[in-house]
């Protein structure tokens, strides 16, 4: 296995705030890396300064000779004049990259509702990204860093990307690696096999974890375990996360075995993330029986241009919703997905009361009080002279939220906020306090139906785990649009989505039905070919051709592997223990701990090929 990169001893300071110091970290062939820590803990930063287009204050970052490095930044690239065509391919002529199924299987992920013609200026802010994406993995560096990769992708485009940066970086044998900065927890499981978190406590430190999203807050959940007394641990959100992670949502059934029996000492005792009938007796009382009903409704639009997916009436304008009778209900927890462009934040327009169908209508009960958080921050300009604490207070200045009232304070604490930032004023907080902010500042206001567009769009995944634990308690009528996979399964009951067809459909499948019915085309998608190279998304599916027997031996085989895993857990467990009972003895510490090495890589291995054996038995 082949170094790629390596950081030694770097450190920065910016101002007055040290960012990283003395950090040494590694890149060997294989790798996927997945970074997390709070906003503005400096994880683009670390990325920057392993690309060499930041110099650190000391240490230094070394690249083995020849080989080639690739980064995706989060602000636009100037590119006037320039072509799709231009940007993804420069020169190449169209034979020499077409006859690659590799690109060709990016052209069908990225840009496919895209003429390669098409000039850049004429590009949204999404699309200009995707085109960049695009860009880096035809270009196929060996070392790729990625900062923020999944926005602006719908839920289709991050499972395709997860799959792809798997099928590359994560098959045996593979050469190349890959560091990624996100907030999309779906995406670090589905990509990741180990979790750098920049701390962003002053300290400068980067903790190194093995895993991605789940094995991270095992982690961390650990070490909260050993370090709280039993009541604090109930009530840490770690282990509230981890609950979550081990009961699992449809796309966590796959979960090793293994992995869920080391998480279960940990959350015995863990509540359910919410009690969903006494949620639900709370919403009928607030509610009534009758919260918001799409009776019939038809929304169409004009039509940008005449190669846009969808049907069309007979004026030839786009139509989103075409005779949609959907009915909420006091406690509903729904989620929505769906294509861009196809309506969903239409949808939500109407429930907000904000447009009209053009064809039926919207009942709303008598008691109902809609809040909604849209994706525009500027609705805090008006308050930008307050601090955050003030915003809330002049809202109301308790809340009850788990049977507990807490103050402004404690609300802006409880998601986040330090007590000097929670004293800032609004006009100079980070795009993601202004985000939290503004979720907060609604739900003082105390509504009983909640619509949420894109809440998680610059949220670090400490954030929205505080976030999902305040909506947990929370009795009203929940509608989230969406496309972070982990929210939507995480604080929503039931997913609905919309195709680009005018129909809203129910997905009792989940997500996961979402990308089977895209997969297969419906809404107007071609049929999608798995990435190149194979699977290695986080759910395992049955290996397309294999027989009843394959199946039956590959299941064979997992529960050959957990035996074994469950005798080394054993014995590392009775080494642990003997090393604790004369850690004087060097000698044998060090045959004892020699031991642990063998079993930690025969482990590994067996890791490994149970995720192979899952693939097959599906």
């Amino acid at each position: 296995m082949a170094h790629l990169l390596g950081a030694d001893g770097i450190a920065l300071t910016i101002g007055t705030r040290t960012l990283l110091s003395g950090v040494s970290l590694g890149l060997d062939d294989g790798d996927r890396i997945g970074v997390v820590g709070p906003n503005g803990a400096g994880k683009s930063t670390l990325l920057r300064l392993l690309a060499g287009t930041q110099a650190p204050d000391a240490g230094r970052v070394t690249r083995v000779g020849g080989s080639r490095l690739g980064m995706l930044v989060q602000r636009d690239v100037d590119d006037d004049g320039a072509t799709i065509r231009d940007l993804v391919h420069g020169d190449d002529a169209t034979h020499e990259w077409a006859s690659d199924a590799r690109i060709r299987n990016v052209h069908a992920g990225l840009l496919a509702d895209l003429d390669l013609d098409q000039p850049a200026t004429t590009l949204s802010g999404g699309q200009r990204r995707r085109v960049a994406l695009a860009a880096l993995l035809v270009e196929d560096p060996d070392v790729l860093l990625l900062d923020e990769p999944t926005n602006h992708l719908d839920v289709e485009g991050v499972a395709w990307l997860a799959e792809h940066l798997a099928a590359r970086y994560g098959r045996p044998g593979a050469t190349g690696a890959l560091v990624v900065v996100t907030h999309d927890r779906w995406f670090l499981d589905a990509v990741c096999s180990r979790t750098w978190e920049v701390r962003g406590d002053g300290s400068g430190a980067v903790d190194g974890y093995d895993g991605g999203y789940a094995a991270y807050i095992l982690a961390r959940a650990e070490r909260a375990r050993q370090a709280a007394t039993a009541a604090e641990k109930r009530n840490n959100l770690l282990r509230k996360e981890l609950a979550w992670l081990k009961r699992g949502a449809p796309a966590r059934t796959s979960k090793p075995k293994f992995r869920l029996d080391a998480a279960a000492a940990l959350i015995d005792d863990e509540p359910p993330p919410r009690d969903s009938l006494e949620l639900t007796q709370m919403a009928t009382r607030r509610l009534g029986k009758d919260v918001l009903d799409l009776e019939d409704v038809t929304v169409t639009v004009p039509a940008r241009d005449g190669h846009e997916a969808g049907p069309r009436d007979a004026a030839g304008r786009r139509v989103l919703l075409d005779d949609v009778t959907w009915r909420l209900g006091p406690g509903d927890r729904y989620g929505v997905v769906g294509v861009n462009g196809a309506g969903k934040t239409t949808l939500l327009s109407l429930l907000a009361g904000r447009r009209e169908p053009d064809a039926g209508r919207v009942r709303r009960g008598k008691t109902v009080h809609v809040a909604e958080l849209t994706q525009d921050v500027g609705e805090l300009d008006e308050v930008g002279h307050l601090t955050a604490v003030q915003v809330v207070d002049r809202e109301k200045r308790t809340v009850v939220v788990d049977g507990k009232e807490l103050t402004a304070g404690q609300l802006t604490e409880r998601l986040g906020f330090t007590r000097e930032r929670a004293h800032t004023i609004v006009r100079d907080l980070s795009g993601g306090e202004r985000r939290r902010l503004q979720l907060l500042r609604l739900l003082v206001s105390e509504p009983n139906v909640l619509l949420l567009d894109e809440p998680t769009n610059d949220l670090d995944t400490d954030t929205l785990a505080a976030v999902e634990d305040l909506l947990d308690g929370w009795p009203g009528t929940l509608i989230v649009v969406s496309h972070d996979r982990y929210l939507l399964e995480r604080v929503c009951d039931r997913q609905w989505a919309l195709l680009g067809d005018g129909a809203l459909r129910d997905l009792p499948g989940g997500v996961e039905q979402y990308l089977e019915l895209r997969r297969a085309g419906a809404g107007g998608a071609p049929p999608v070919a798995p990435a190149e190279g194979g699977g290695g998304a986080a759910e395992a599916r049955p290996t397309a051709g294999a027989t009843a027997a394959e199946v039956r031996a590959a299941k064979k085989e997992i529960s050959r592997i957990e035996r074994r895993l469950a005798r080394i857990a054993d014995e590392e467990n009775t080494l642990h223990e003997q090393i604790a009972a004369d850690p004087t003895d060097y000698t044998a510490v060090a045959a004892l701990d020699e031991r642990l090495r063998e079993l930690a890589a025969e482990k590994e291995e067996l890791e490994m090929a149970w995720l192979e054996s899952a693939e097959v038995a599906g």
